[in-house]
């Protein structure tokens, strides 16, 4: 499990979520200015109906007969009201309210101006002289209605404009990182052996530094490779030539000395000269498994590699080999000559080490697991983790350099392989297997 994330879901998401959080904003001082501007427009309709109806009133009070006192102004037609007066003398007794007026809503006396209660907005004007006083009330509940279908009215295009820009966003960022997205597909589905530049001309100005970058790390990788591969060849040459001269001229002179006691001194000068020959070659492919050219740049069968390396040992220890091979073609890419060290190392070191008694067995899966079993004593758990070391060896009579299972588990270290040591081995009581996945790369 990881918590990396990529930079277009990084870049979609946040961008979306900062207009939106704008928007929100911009919304929010527009309900406030709007509220704002309401209240306004509410308290100068509050102000021009009393100014409109306190001359009527008036005039009507004044024209009544003597004692009228309480009237209660007709209405129309069934209808409700968001605002309602009441007309009162200085001492607040009541002379006139519209039909759906609450006194209880005013104050008990009345008063010019503006007022709050904790239900309505109230304005009051007076006439003859401050003896006469109407009060217009609205409730506040009227307001907040009003505030609120104007807020909601600024949010609704928000339900259809965040999903379309979540869409827009995410199309322009993924259109603006194509070339870095394509830039990193040729990276990951090249061959781990293909060192060849990668192209970045196209890539956006903020990338191009990490496409040189790249491409001179490639380069010095390549040359440092080729470097290796040089001096691999031409350390081969320079010293499997003058030990085999020796040798060659060792066993001539075997061939004329007649002393029982000088041929057996040569001999062991002989057995020292084929012991080195082979160290030198153990080591030249130690350093080969180690120089990184274990990949190749395409894939190849691995199946008839196999079957001719063990056709090759067969004529060294006949009957000692059973081969198990898949019906099928098993492709990687595994370079053929790493594979071909690898298998000859792993088969030497079963047929060295293993019981003579018992064969050989080497096997291929058509998933392309290959093993390698023998016959033998069990090997300790703390030495088994041991052999893949160089000169390291079990406890064994056997000759050789300890250099076998190190090389084959170099070469499947740089090929990104795992290679299984196991004592005993799968399905028996003691023995040796080297496992591992060819067609895993």
């Amino acid at each position: 499990m990881t918590n990396k994330t990529s930079l277009q879901k990084s870049l979609g998401i946040g961008l979306t979520l900062g207009v939106t959080l704008l928007w929100l904003l911009g919304v929010t001082a527009s309900g406030l200015v709007a509220q704002h501007e309401m209240n306004e427009v509410f308290d100068s309709a509050l102000e021009e109906t009393a100014q409109r109806i306190l001359p009527l009133a008036v005039t009507d009070i004044l024209n009544r007969e003597n004692g009228a006192r309480n009237q209660r102004a007709p209405a129309l037609k069934d209808h409700d009201e968001y605002l309602t007066y009441l007309v009162r003398d200085r001492q607040g007794n009541l002379l006139l309210q519209s039909h759906d007026a609450d006194p209880r809503v005013f104050g008990p006396l009345p008063q010019e101006g503006f007022s709050n209660t904790s239900t309505h907005r109230i304005y009051g004007a007076s006439a003859v002289s401050e003896t006469i006083y109407l009060e217009v009330a609205e409730p506040l509940a009227h307001r907040r209605e009003a505030a609120l279908e104007a807020g909601l009215a600024l949010l609704m295009p928000l339900t259809f404009l965040i999903p379309v820009s979540l869409l827009g966003i995410w199309w322009i960022v993924r259109l603006s990182l194509r070339k870095v997205v394509d830039f990193q597909q040729s990276i990951e589905s090249r061959g781990a052996g293909d060192l060849s530049p990668v192209a970045g001309d196209q890539l956006p100005r903020e990338f191009e530094p990490i496409a040189l970058a790249v491409n001179r790390l490639l380069e010095r990788l390549h040359r440092a490779l080729e470097t290796e591969r040089s001096f691999t060849a031409n350390s081969a040459h320079e010293l499997r030539t003058p030990l085999a001269t020796a040798l060659a001229k060792i066993q001539r002179l075997k061939t004329r000395i007649q002393s029982d006691q000088l041929k057996a001194d040569i001999a062991d000068i002989e057995e020292s000269l084929r012991s080195l020959s082979v160290l030198s070659g153990k080591l030249l492919e130690l350093a080969k498994a180690e120089g990184g050219g274990a990949i190749s740049q395409s894939r190849h069968d691995l199946v008839p590699i196999l079957a001719m390396i063990v056709s090759d040992f067969e004529s060294q220890a006949p009957g000692r080999i059973t081969l198990t091979l898949p019906e099928s073609e098993v492709t990687s890419f595994l370079d053929p000559d790493a594979f071909a060290i690898l298998v000859r190392n792993l088969i030497e070191n079963a047929i060295k080490h293993g019981s003579r008694e018992q064969p050989v067995e080497v096997s291929m899966a058509a998933d392309g697991t290959l093993r390698v079993r023998n016959g033998g004593n069990l090997i300790p758990p703390d030495q088994l983790a041991l052999l893949r070391n160089r000169f390291a060896r079990s406890k064994t009579h056997a000759t050789g350099s300890g250099l076998g299972l190190a090389i084959a588990d170099a070469i499947a270290t740089g090929a990104g392989m795992t290679m299984h040591l196991r004592s005993p081995a799968t399905g028996r009581q003691d023995g040796f297997e080297a496992e591992l996945n060819v067609a895993c790369i």
